[in-house]
């Protein structure tokens, strides 16, 4: 490469394999004031995204060149994951836009249909070479969805948002949240959650603390059946697991008396997400062999009789919502026998990067507690 091969050039890609002349070329370049990237030199100018092409779709992914090695592994996962047949259905849903678009004005029951078709068996016929069978069932599902309508009673996703992390979220969690139309959420479920949700769907704040409840849990329950009625598809996001302290069962006795479909997705429960994260098992072969869950949120902050005995040997017990009370939570275990010294733990935000976690004993940690606060 010469000085005359820059001539008239606005960008320059050094791009061979010898490492030395890459760097050769980037002087030349940089001298005639000529901007340059290279995977081999330091001090790129620009770089350029990796490209998955399946025309006409194109997915392009960037770190603003601050790693190209991790958009490289990214690229390569990716291209494993999109059948190079996309291309084909992409082409073959952009053809069949105006057409559905006419039999469906409406544009919540045009993205309906349109979700249903990408995971059915037009899109299976697309992707296997079909297209002509794939056409005439587009048509027939068309005509018929129009004629029918978006569904009157919509469906409530009740979903487990986990603890806190959003890499601890199931696929189907994911799924259905990018899917909903509507989304009624808890104050634990995070910011770093919420942002996984589908960008124009509804959100509805029913958060609750300890005698603040933004919405008390009946009222919760019946708005959830008033948007399914709507025909909408209601994401009820819970923080941890809907069935563990989430009262996600008084919600679905309300949807079962109104016939309102519901799908349940489990999520991690804070005991085992925290307890993870902080290094400690809830069972141990020589030390645990049984785990309890129990809630400290009572309305008077004092434990039920049969609570204080759950301190058993080989027992784990986990105590959800009991740092309001923690003092007296304590002393009423001692009060009934519990050991002063037995280890104890508390951990706050559980998986998340601000995640806290104290420990001391039975007969201390209410005060290790305040000087951690």
């Amino acid at each position: 490469i010469t000085d005359a091969h820059l001539d008239g050039a606005i960008l320059v890609f050094a791009a061979t394999e010898n490492p030395r002349e890459n760097d050769r070329i980037c002087r030349i370049a940089r001298t005639r004031g000529i901007l340059v990237s290279s995977d081999h030199a330091d001090g790129c100018d620009f770089t350029m995204p990796s490209i998955i092409d399946r025309s006409p779709l194109l997915v392009a992914i960037s770190s603003a060149g601050t790693s190209p090695l991790l958009v490289r592994l990214i690229a390569e996962r990716l291209e494993a994951t999109i059948p190079a047949a996309f291309g084909r259905l992409t082409r073959f849903l952009g053809d069949a836009r105006e057409a559905i678009a006419k039999r469906m004005p409406d544009r919540r029951a045009r993205r309906h249909f349109l979700e249903t078709l990408v995971d059915g068996t037009v899109a299976d016929l697309v992707l296997a070479g079909d297209e002509p069978r794939a056409r005439a069932l587009l048509v027939q599902q068309a005509d018929s969805y129009a004629a029918k309508g978006p569904p009157e009673v919509g469906e409530v996703y009740l979903v487990g948002g986990g603890p806190g992390d959003p890499d601890l979220l199931t696929f189907r969690a994911l799924r259905l949240m990018q899917r909903a139309d509507v989304v009624v959420y808890d104050r634990l479920i995070g910011s770093a959650i919420m942002e996984l949700v589908r960008p124009n769907a509804e959100r509805i704040y029913v958060g609750k603390k300890r005698n603040q409840h933004a919405l008390p849990q009946e009222e919760i329950s019946k708005l959830l059946v008033t948007l399914a009625r709507q025909g909408k598809r209601v994401l009820r996001l819970k923080g941890g697991d809907p069935f563990i302290f989430g009262r996600g069962g008084e919600e679905i006795e309300l949807l079962a008396a109104e016939g309102i479909p519901f799908q349940i997705v489990p999520g991690i429960t804070a005991a085992s997400g925290c307890a993870s994260f902080a290094g400690i098992p809830l069972t141990h072969r020589d030390h645990a062999q049984a785990c309890v869950f129990v809630t400290g949120h009572t309305k008077t902050g004092r434990l039920s009789a049969e609570y204080v005995n759950l301190f058993q040997p080989g027992q784990t017990v986990v105590i959800y919502m009991g740092l309001a009370y923690l003092g007296e939570l304590t002393a009423d275990f001692i009060a009934n026998g519990a050991d002063p010294t037995l280890p104890v733990a508390i951990i706050e935000n559980g998986t998340r990067p601000n995640q806290k976690v104290a420990t001391g004993t039975l007969a201390n940690i209410a005060e290790v507690a305040k000087a951690n606060d």
